[in-house]
């Protein structure tokens, strides 16, 4: 069974879920399936597929009202992968500074 990070990273990494995922945090609100479709030059069959792995990913829930399906973001799973890449920043910042010192110290000795 994959873990919750393991599955927000395959959920991102297709671009069309991606791009489902960000016209959803931009509205910040419920979308209907048919709204969604309609922004996206792909099958309904096919944003559908892309909506169940986002679900699963727990990156968004579907609600239904009567008989249409809604679509909401859910950032949350973004957390855990934003305190991961949050070392590798580090890491490249301190990497830049070392670089940066070391430039200095050799235009200094030129």
């Amino acid at each position: 069974m994959e873990d919750t990070f393991s599955k927000t990273l395959k959920a991102l990494s297709d671009p069309s879920r991606r791009k489902i995922f960000h016209a959803l945090i931009i509205v910040a609100s419920s979308l209907p399936i048919n709204q969604i479709v309609s922004q996206f030059d792909i099958s309904r069959q096919g944003v559908t597929k892309h909506l169940k792995v986002l679900e699963s990913a727990g990156l968004i829930e579907i609600s239904t009202n009567g008989r249409e399906r809604y679509c909401k973001a859910n950032a949350k799973p973004l957390e855990e992968l934003n305190n991961w890449l949050s070392f590798y920043e580090k890491f490249w910042d301190d990497s830049l500074d070392n670089l940066s010192s070391y430039l200095d110290n050799k235009e200094k000795n030129t």
